[in-house]
């Protein structure tokens, strides 16, 4: 398999979640290959809840939630428009999926990504050329040659 990576906010904040090790090693697992790679895609919107996340959870992390998000700048972020606005409306009325998730759904799609690493919704789940990965039921050796 090939193809771009977008990257769900969940990922990221795992990454950081000392409470769950499994999880955070396979997300930073997930975030240091695709760094490799250079195939990880996001949107402001992923940025825009890490952040706001973060504040919430580890509030005395603000720094290094800016520093992380200053360098995830180099993958380009998608700005939320009109054209993914439109696109996840139509994902959320043809897939019954809550808006949040159609929004990340549409942002895969317009960045012409392959795979949605997000643990929000059904592993191996397509979305018109989209296909759901959990970062925790496959490697990034499994997708990524």
């Amino acid at each position: 398999m090939s193809g771009e990576i977008f990257v769900d906010t969940n990922v990221f904040l795992y990454a950081l979640d000392q409470s769950e090790l499994r999880k955070q090693a396979a997300a930073r697992r997930w975030r240091e290959e695709l760094w490799r790679s250079r195939r990880g895609r996001i949107s402001f919107q992923v940025l825009e809840e890490f952040y706001a996340q973060v504040m919430r959870k580890w509030p005395k992390t603000r720094e290094a939630a800016r520093a992380e998000i200053r360098d995830l700048l180099a993958w380009r972020p998608l700005e939320i428009g009109s054209e993914v606005l439109e696109r996840a409306w139509l994902l959320q009325d043809r897939y019954q999926l809550a808006f949040w998730d159609a929004l990340i759904v549409a942002c895969a799609q317009i960045t012409g990504c392959s795979y949605l690493l997000t643990e929000d919704l059904q592993h191996g789940q397509r979305f018109e050329g989209v296909q759901v990965l959990s970062p925790f039921a496959c490697t990034p050796e499994s997708v990524l040659p």
